[in-house]
């Protein structure tokens, strides 16, 4: 499979790095930020970070999906803003990274920072069918606790 990355701005390779992978099992893709300037995350504060490329996915088999990276949250109360960013198949426009800091300290992100990783995945795309009755389970409806600690 190929994934298309589009540079969309013209520091992509030069001042900013191209996505890549950190290390040859790596799962996701690293993201860096595409910012002309260091861009300050105060406490509790939403900042959307671009990072200059597009991407266009095969097929709608197939999803790319926005993660944060572990080092910025544990260390630095550094994450995405949504949980995790979904990119649609036939979505082409530039991949912009939401980011909240969680922490008491301000936090900066320098030019060309990693800020997040995209990992591609397959997309199941199941028939939606209406119903009034579901198959019954042990579980039953209990959620949130109602399995135990």
């Amino acid at each position: 499979m190929e994934l298309k990355i589009k540079a969309l701005s013209p520091k992509i390779g030069t001042a900013i790095p191209f996505p890549a992978r950190a290390t040859e099992g790596s799962a996701g893709i690293d993201l860096a930020a595409c910012v002309d300037g260091p861009v300050t995350i105060a406490p509790r504060a939403l900042v959307r970070i671009p990072t200059g490329i597009a991407v266009a996915l095969p097929s709608p088999d197939y999803v790319a999906l926005v993660f944060a990276r572990s080092g910025l949250g544990i260390r630095h109360g550094i994450s995405l803003s949504n949980g995790v960013g979904v990119i649609d198949s036939d979505y082409r426009g530039e991949i912009q990274v939401g980011l909240t800091n969680l922490s008491d300290t301000p936090y900066t992100v320098m030019p060309g920072d990693r800020i997040a990783q995209l990992v591609v995945a397959p997309v199941a795309r199941p028939e939606l069918v209406w119903t009034d009755c579901l198959d019954g389970t042990g579980r039953g409806d209990g959620g949130f606790g109602s399995t135990g600690r």
